[in-house]
């Protein structure tokens, strides 16, 4: 386990979580998609894209030369698109490189859930070099009421932002970004799905690490292992992120949790104490080391304002007992942070994380 402290400067428009179970972030909204197509679908990075305008990947399906060899990846695990390819449209520009978020709906095959995901591909997705390589995908979840819209999506969190920066500077691998809805509907009593399939009620686990995943690979060049998927997300986020990777360790590698909860407390596990245990970061945490396997990446990080304050000790617990052999853990302090995603962006970088996991997955190999 590693442990350090970081400063970092106060943000004026941090508020602490409120009394409820999972608090709700506060006036981190995501802005949400309006206006229809401008009656033609727009390449990507084009210079009249514009929200709500349709958006084409349409490198991998430009037609090949008669007789000419199809070109091989550079990497042999690299997945191509899949398809079927999805309607995009942009939702967002990201101001300092011009990048675009993107967003569809998605009616998920498997959960039978149908929600909003919010899409991201770093610059060098559509750099020549990395033409034919696969990338690595980072599930973003939001805290919060978690629906309508996932936060991460606003340019103003600075995610993808920061992901560019640090990916240029070789902090960080060039995710692609993937930023589903992470609760079926907005509950202002504070009722959460805890990322799970609880019985009786839309399957959000089955929406968050096998729908999701599969828009993904439909729709961009990924890595066909789990060293080229991983999650983040803060408070419930955090939580559903967390629990994904120990709960599925050979589809996902690692995690950055920010403020999360460490045990499910929905009060929709009344009466399913099986299924609940089925769920919970320490059961999972302790059969990866029973079975002695697979190495797991577990990066934590809490504010030393508001509500994190309480967070703290539950998450040093779980460190202190199932941080050792293959499940690795790093924890970052944000001094002067709170429980936010304004603070936890920042912290990434700041603490070492998105360092630490981009070393232990698998990133785009260019064409040489």
């Amino acid at each position: 386990m590693e442990h350090r402290t970081t400063p970092l400067p106060q943000e004026p428009r941090r508020r602490p979580r409120t009394t409820a179970r999972r608090r709700w972030i506060g006036a981190v909204a995501a802005v949400v998609v309006a206006g229809a197509a401008a009656g033609c679908a727009l390449s990507y990075y084009d210079a009249f894209s514009d929200t709500g305008d349709v958006v084409r990947f349409d490198e991998e399906r430009a037609p090949v030369e008669a007789g000419a060899p199809l070109k091989p990846p550079a990497d042999p695990l690299t997945r191509m698109p899949t398809g079927p390819h999805p309607e995009l449209r942009i939702a967002a520009t990201i101001p300092e490189d011009g990048t675009k978020v993107m967003v569809t709906t998605l009616a998920g095959r498997k959960s039978g859930f149908t929600g909003k995901v919010w899409l991201w591909v770093p610059p060098q997705y559509k750099e020549p070099a990395y033409a034919h390589s696969g990338f690595p995908v980072m599930i973003a979840l939001p805290g919060g009421p978690g629906y309508p819209n996932n936060y991460w999506m606003d340019p103003h969190l600075k995610l993808e932002s920061s992901i560019s920066k640090w990916s240029r500077e070789g902090s960080s691998l060039p995710f692609i970004l993937a930023m589903p809805v992470l609760n079926p509907q907005t509950d202002k009593g504070g009722l959460y799905w805890d990322g799970s399939d609880i019985p009786g009620q839309p399957k959000m686990g089955t929406w968050l690490t096998e729908d999701v995943p599969d828009l993904v690979r439909s729709t961009f060049r990924t890595i066909a292992s789990r060293d080229g998927w991983a999650f983040m997300g803060s408070s419930s986020g955090g939580f559903a992120g967390l629990k994904a990777v120990l709960q599925k360790p050979d589809r996902f590698k690692a995690v950055i949790a920010g403020g999360p909860d460490i045990v499910p407390d929905s009060r929709l596990w009344n009466g399913h104490p099986r299924e609940k245990a089925e769920n919970s970061p320490p059961e999972l945490a302790q059969k990866i080391l029973d079975r002695h396997g697979p190495e797991v990446y577990l990066a934590f990080q809490v504010g030393t304002k508001g509500s994190d304050i309480r967070n703290r000790p539950p998450i040093e617990k779980f460190i202190e007992r199932y941080g050792t052999g293959p499940v690795k853990t790093k924890f970052q302090v944000d001094q002067g942070g709170g429980h936010d995603a304004y603070s936890y962006v920042p912290g990434m970088y700041e603490g070492g994380l998105i360092q630490w996991i981009s070393r232990h997955m698998r990133g785009p190999v260019p064409t040489a």
